[in-house]
């Protein structure tokens, strides 16, 4: 179902510069999938969409929670990822408080599809969406991939049960 190695995408992002002044200091930067993995250990966790009622309340929370957790087992960066735009991604950390857990809009699905975890949530009126999982990814190959059960389009839900950050970290301390 997913390749052995990321997917080569470029992200549309937006990133501070303080430079721009004003109540919107942001700017539009283009990141790809080498400049995210190249050389480095990455957990990523993919969702179905931000504000969503368990990305929001346990998926990403625990991340965010465990994020030194992860760093102390030699994880390089966190990231979470949602088939949503970058405004969408932003609000959504702020409204968590999610600090460290680097938030990363998949706005067009381009990475999603390209894993084959691309899935219709139209019976929701969510359009195409990510199925739930969590990854370790070295240097761009995909060394675990914990995917939420019940792979399938329109989906009324999909809970966390093994992509949650403790399945995660267990896996890692058995590195």
């Amino acid at each position: 179902m997913h390749p052995q190695r990321v997917p080569s995408v470029t992200f549309h992002i937006r990133v501070r510069n303080d430079a721009l002044g004003g109540p919107n200091p942001y700017e539009w930067k283009d990141v790809t999938t080498e400049d995210l993995f190249a050389g480095k250990r990455i957990v990523l966790l993919g969702v179905p969409g931000a504000f969503t009622p368990a990305c929001s309340e346990t998926h990403l929370p625990g991340f965010e929670a465990h994020y030194d957790d992860f760093k102390s087992l030699g994880i390089d960066e966190v990231i979470c990822l949602s088939v949503n735009d970058a405004f969408v991604m932003f609000q959504w950390a702020k409204s968590l408080n999610v600090q460290k857990v680097f938030m990363l809009p998949d706005g067009n699905g381009d990475f999603t599809r390209l894993m084959g975890l691309l899935v219709q949530r139209t019976a929701q009126g969510m359009g195409l969406r990510s199925w739930r999982y969590s990854m370790l990814v070295e240097d761009g190959i995909i060394q675990q991939l914990f995917l939420e059960p019940g792979f399938r389009d329109h989906p009324a839900g999909v809970g966390v049960s093994v992509s949650n950050a403790e399945t995660m970290l267990a896996y890692l301390k058995t590195r």
